[in-house]
């Protein structure tokens, strides 16, 4: 929402806010210690822009789906300790645009105050980077600063958090409040660090603290580090270097839709890959219990290999499998291959690694749960979809016996 003066002016995002009821509000550095869940910040012509990779991961890779996707803040929140009953946070949005495809939804802020959602808002303006499906060109329209704005909040002390939109890139401009604030505790809430593809950055959730990561993390009582990289599951050895490198009590790491929908590898490849990246997490985390999540159900790529390719057919978009099921036999990777492979080198390696564990994705998302909940698009599950995932993990997860349980870590 775009805060405008009485005349209809655009307002100065610098200038003190009044009113004859809240008085001035007070600008606030944003720093990284008011940060949870990014990796790196630069600093952009606006503000900040949060990274979930560190700058040398990024530059290590010139690709620019995994550019914007670790850019695009899923799981990132501002923690804020504070009395104040107004809070505004200027924002400069990157929306995105596809050809031939309906409009996506303006980002969705959360507001959490202690620990419950308490409000929700969105966001005008902002650029628009228009993306050829076919191609992955893409082209940038400039846009103007909006302002996100929180009123009526209770006047005690309380933890508030601004959950930043997840498949939105977001430049943080200013904060502003009716009363100080500084960094919020920790609370003594272990660290759970979790890496997977767009399933796993929100695909279609309906909001930043309703991905399957963020209402999992939530269930188990846990501080979400969510490296689901959209497109970018790929088992690139700097993003094991990213996990290796970040502070965490528990880490998961799933594994598998991305290797097929990019026909990435062949089997040859695949598993001396993922043992390379699960060595390079152990160099960093030697007794972090690690859960290998293998895919959730896609039944376009169950049997049939990538890549993927969208399809407007029916005039909506959905994704369908283009390559040939005889190609398993020349090393060619599907959903079943991948989540034997994991099945087995896994348990191999539990051998001499306790702290390794293995959840097999059709527990999260299986055959009765598509009948009753199908991929819309073939490929992302929706919202209701999103919510079972996550409920399910909490309780596979961090419930009596799961590898995060208590006494894990």
């Amino acid at each position: 929402m775009d805060t405008r003066t009485d005349d209809g002016a655009a307002a100065d995002p610098a200038a003190p806010r009044t009113s004859p009821q809240l008085g001035a509000l007070t600008e606030t550095p944003i720093t990284a210690a008011l940060l949870r869940g990014a990796l790196d910040l630069e600093r952009t012509e606006h503000g900040l822009l949060p990274h979930r990779l560190p700058a040398r991961a990024r530059a290590q890779c010139a690709n620019g789906q995994l550019a914007m996707a670790a850019a695009q803040p899923s799981g990132v929140r501002l923690v804020l300790a504070t009395r104040a009953t107004v809070v505004e946070l200027d924002v400069l949005p990157t929306k995105l645009a596809y050809p031939g495809v309906p409009p996506r939804p303006d980002g969705v802020y959360d507001l959490v105050v202690d620990g419950h959602r308490a409000g929700r808002a969105t966001t005008a303006g902002g650029k628009v980077m228009t993306v050829d499906l076919a191609t992955g060109a893409t082209v940038t329209r400039p846009g103007p600063v909006a302002t996100v704005r929180f009123a009526g909040l209770p006047a005690d002390d309380k933890r508030v958090e601004i959950w930043l939109p997840h498949r939105e890139v977001t430049e943080l401009v200013a904060l502003r409040t009716d009363a100080p604030v500084e960094p919020a505790s920790d609370q003594g809430r272990k660290v759970w660090l979790h890496h997977g593809s767009s399933i796993s950055h929100g695909s279609d959730a309906d909001s930043p603290t309703t991905t399957w990561p963020a209402l999992a993390a939530a269930g188990g009582g846990v501080e979400l580090v969510n490296l689901g990289l959209g497109g970018s599951a790929l088992l690139d050895p700097f993003t094991a270097r990213a996990i290796r490198d970040t502070p965490a009590d528990l880490i998961s790491v799933k594994i598998g839709i991305n290797l097929v929908n990019t026909d990435l590898m062949r089997l040859r490849a695949f598993v001396p890959a993922v043992h390379g990246f699960l060595d390079t997490i152990r160099d960093g985390h030697p007794d972090t219990p690690l859960l290998v999540v293998s895919p959730i159900l896609c039944p376009i790529h169950e049997d049939t290999p990538g890549p993927c390719a969208p399809d407007f057919s029916d005039g909506k978009l959905r994704f369908r499998a283009t390559g040939d099921p005889a190609e398993r036999a020349a090393g060619k990777l599907t959903l079943t291959v991948i989540r034997e492979e994991l099945a087995r080198l896994t348990a191999a390696r539990a051998a001499d690694d306790p702290h390794l564990h293995h959840l097999d994705g059709r527990d999260l998302y299986g055959e009765a749960d598509y009948a009753e909940l199908p991929l819309p698009d073939e490929l992302h599950p929706d919202a209701a979809t999103h919510r079972r995932i996550g409920e399910r993990f909490a309780a596979l997860a961090f419930g009596p016996g799961g590898p995060f349980g208590t006494g894990a870590a």
